[in-house]
């Protein structure tokens, strides 16, 4: 619809960027590596060791039990990559077993074979390809070797994941810290009583919370002067109790949501102005007319509309020119910020 979510985050923080520097960090620079966090993401390369023992995660036991049944296959997979090196789903082995149930989003067996030892920590990835399939390889030619033979028991990975989810939030209650990692709440929250009683985090009541907090002891409050457009991915708003506890903003991705039943829109991306969040767009790429659509726009309830339309229009200007759109922006009349956003755009 726009541009994949990993690419827009890093320009609602910096602006235009070149992508190929960022796939350069990401596969190149040793730095990085993708894994599954709250959900596949990129994390530094230190991290991996800590994602691996995850018993809990319904994911890896349902790749397990899906691996378990197709033991030799598994393994013909694994010595495939080892011989050719990096491996996409359509290059694997084929196997004589029946496709898997819708459950498994489509997969082919290679892919959901490939993606089983991805999970179980014996393949990596090592790229991505133009068409953004992933290329699997072995951990071990992925992985720095520190980091690799590193091996953590789960208590070591829960604390740590935990104080590295306080050191990115700055402050959250045991359920925001515990969703940043997919953990899960029950441990989480011994966790975080032994960091607290050990001062690696501060227990704090933040105004208007039902829950008590946890304090990274380095995080500061700032004041924020940015405009921005953020992907429904954005770890800013990915945990919805969170954004709206923090902005009042009720958000709900429609994606799945049948066209007739969608109040927003497909691809709503929240518009931070300052320290709130002020409206919503649906956005699309349009790629033949080299033109960016806004095919919805709304201001949020008590919002002034004009004093979003000026913001918004220049940060969709940039960010039509950053995604090769130079044909410019076009805004549908739908929404409340519709008329005033097209007539910002026009001026």
């Amino acid at each position: 619809m726009l541009v994949p979510a990993h690419y827009l985050i890093p320009f609602s923080r910096v602006g235009p960027y070149d992508r190929k520097l960022l796939d350069e960090v990401m596969y190149r620079s040793g730095e990085f590596v993708e894994h599954v966090a709250h959900e596949a993401s990129v994390v530094p390369v230190e991290h991996w060791p800590l994602l691996r023992p995850r018993p809990t995660d319904r994911r890896v036991r349902a790749l397990d039990a899906f691996m378990s049944k197709r033991v030799a296959y598994a393994a013909r997979i694994l010595e495939a990559v080892r011989a050719q090196g990096p491996l996409a789903a359509d290059g694997a082995p084929a196997s004589d077993e029946p496709e898997p149930e819708r459950d498994w989003w489509g997969w082919s067996v290679a892919r959901a074979t490939l993606e089983g030892h991805f999970y179980q920590g014996t393949l990596a990835v090592a790229g991505r390809r133009s068409d953004f399939a992933r290329l699997y390889d072995l951990a071990e030619r992925v992985i720095p070797e520190p980091h690799f033979a590193r091996r953590v028991t789960i208590d070591e990975a829960e604390r740590a994941l935990l104080a590295e989810a306080a050191r990115s939030l700055g402050v959250g209650t045991a359920a925001d810290l515990a969703d940043y990692y997919r953990l899960p709440l029950r441990s989480a929250r011994r966790r975080l009583a032994e960091l607290a009683s050990e001062g690696v985090l501060r227990e704090v009541r933040v105004d208007g919370w039902r829950d008590a907090a946890f304090l990274y002891p380095t995080a500061k409050a700032m004041t924020v002067e940015v405009q921005a457009v953020l992907s429904p991915f954005d770890p800013l708003v990915w945990y919805r109790p969170r954004a709206e506890r923090l902005f009042g903003f009720d958000y709900r991705i429609e994606i799945y949501v049948p066209r007739a039943k969608r109040r927003w829109g497909y691809y709503v991306l929240p518009f931070l102005l300052g320290d709130a969040l002020v409206a919503r767009v649906d956005l699309k790429a349009d790629r033949g007319r080299r033109k960016l659509l806004v095919l919805a726009a709304h201001a949020e309830r008590g919002v002034k509309v004009g004093t979003v339309a000026e913001p918004l229009a220049e940060e969709l200007r940039v960010l039509g020119a950053w995604l090769g759109l130079d044909a410019g922006v076009a805004v549908e009349r739908r929404g409340n910020l519709a008329k005033p956003l097209s007539g910002a755009i026009l001026a």
